[in-house]
C-alpha cells in the first residue's frame, strides 16, 4: 500500500512536471512566434499613429565581431575593393556589392525627392528602427514633401545567429523598402564605408535629390524644423551646401585605447578640419556624388565624420554653421519648455524615447513657437 501511495504521488509528480514542461515550452514558442511576427513588420502600418508597445534597447554599434583589421583602420572580412554591382562604365563604382538595394525606390516617384535620409543602423535595432519610420523619419510625415528613408547596414558577421538576422533583414526589407545593405563587416569601425554606402546609393540611384541628412539610430529629428526652417522648400535648392554641429580646432586622440584613436602615421596634423558630427549632418544632394568620388583617392579613416571633412577640404569646400548654434545638438537636451520644437537634432535616446519625446513635440506645436530659429 505504501508502495502503491508512492507510486501514485510519483506518478502525479510525473504528470505535473510534464505539464508544467509543455506549458513553458507552448509559452516559450508563442514568445518566439510573437518575436517573429513582430520582426517580420507586424507593427502596423508605416503611419503617424505611433504604438505604445516599443522596447527600450540601446543603438550605436557595440556588437563584437570577429574582424582583420586592415591598414587604414576600418575592418572587413573581406576587402573587395573595385567590385560593384548593377553598375556600368557611366555610372559611379561602388567599393562593394549591394546584399540589400533599393534601386527602384527614387525611380517610382513623380518627382526627385526633397529629403533623403540615411541612418546607420546595425541588424539586431529593429526596435529602434520602427520607432524611427512611426516618428521623424515617416515619409508622409510632411504633406507636399517627398521624403525618402533608408537605413544603412554592412554585414552582421559570420554564423548561425548572423544568417538568421541577415535572413530577418531579408524579410525586413521585403516589407518597408528602406533597408540597404552591402558586403562589409558591420563594425564601429566601419561606420566610414557604411556612410559611404548611402553616399554612393543617392548620387547612383537618387542623383536629383535636393538634400540629404546623415544619421544615427539612436537620434532624435525635427524633421519640420529641419524642412521648413533650415533646408526651405520654396526656395532654389543650395549647390556644395554642408551644414550641422561644426566643431573646429579638434585634435586627434592618440591614446590607442580610445575608440576615436588615429595614429601619427594615420594622420599627422595637430588638428582636423572643420567638421560636423556624425551625429547629424546635412548636406546638398550634388555634395554625394562629389564625397563620395574623392573619398576613392584618398585613404579611409574610421573616423567618418572626420573622413567626410577631409574629403570636403581636398575639394576646397568646409562645412557652414547653422543660422543657431544650438539646432544640432551631439548630446541630449532636456526635454523642458519647447526645446524640442526649436531645435533640429538631439542625441541619446532609446527606441521608446524616440517615441514619446516625438509625441511631446507634436502634443506641443500648438503652443510652441519657432519664430527666431
Amino acid at each position: 500500500m505504501f508502495f502503491g501511495r508512492n507510486l501514485g504521488k510519483s506518478m502525479q509528480m510525473k504528470r505535473r512536471h510534464c505539464c508544467v514542461r509543455s506549458a513553458k515550452l507552448a509559452l516559450g514558442l508563442c514568445l518566439a512566434a510573437a518575436l517573429l511576427i513582430f520582426l517580420l513588420g507586424r507593427f502596423g502600418s508605416d503611419k503617424t499613429r505611433v504604438s505604445t508597445n516599443i522596447s527600450t534597447g540601446t543603438c550605436g554599434g557595440t556588437q563584437n565581431h570577429s574582424s582583420i583589421r586592415s591598414p587604414s583602420g576600418l575592418e572587413n572580412s573581406k576587402l573587395a575593393h573595385g567590385a560593384a554591382e548593377d553598375c556600368d562604365d557611366t555610372a559611379i563604382q561602388t567599393l562593394f556589392p549591394y546584399i540589400i538595394n533599393q534601386a527602384d525606390k527614387c525611380r517610382e516617384r513623380l518627382a526627385a525627392p526633397f529629403l533623403v535620409f540615411l541612418i546607420t543602423t546595425e541588424a539586431w535595432q529593429v526596435y529602434a528602427r520602427e520607432a524611427i519610420r512611426l516618428t521623424w523619419a515617416n515619409e508622409t510625415l510632411i504633406p507636399g514633401v517627398s521624403v525618402v528613408r533608408l537605413f544603412l547596414l554592412g554585414r552582421p558577421g559570420e554564423g548561425q545567429m548572423a544568417t538568421r538576422l541577415q535572413r530577418l533583414l531579408r524579410w525586413e526589407s521585403q516589407k518597408y523598402h528602406d533597408l540597404i545593405q552591402q558586403d562589409f563587416l558591420d563594425s564601429y569601425n566601419n561606420l566610414t564605408l557604411k556612410t559611404l554606402m548611402g553616399l554612393h546609393w543617392v548620387a547612383r540611384y537618387c542623383s536629383g535629390a535636393s538634400y540629404v541628412m546623415k544619421t544615427d539610430c539612436d537620434m532624435f529629428i525635427n524633421t519640420e524644423n529641419l524642412v521648413w526652417k533650415l533646408l526651405r522648400p520654396e526656395r532654389e535648392p543650395r549647390m556644395n551646401y554642408f551644414t550641422g554641429k561644426v566643431l573646429r580646432d579638434s585634435s586627434p586622440f592618440r591614446d590607442n585605447s580610445s575608440k576615436w584613436y588615429i595614429s601619427t602615421e594615420e594622420y599627422p596634423e595637430r588638428t582636423y578640419p572643420p567638421f560636423c558630427s556624425g551625429t547629424g549632418y546635412v548636406f546638398s544632394g550634388d555634395l554625394a556624388g562629389k564625397i563620395y568620388e574623392t573619398s576613392r583617392s584618398m585613404r579611409l579613416m574610421h573616423l567618418e565624420d572626420v573622413h567626410v571633412a577631409l574629403c570636403l577640404a581636398k575639394l576646397g569646400l568646409e562645412p557652414s554653421d547653422p543660422p543657431n548654434i544650438f539646432l544640432f545638438n551631439i548630446l541630449r537636451v532636456s526635454a523642458r519648455r519647447c526645446e524640442y520644437n526649436r531645435l533640429i537634432t538631439s542625441h541619446g535616446f532609446k527606441p521608446n524615447e524616440i517615441v514619446q519625446y516625438w509625441r511631446m513635440q507634436q502634443r506641443n506645436k500648438a503652443k510652441c513657437t519657432t519664430m527666431g530659429f
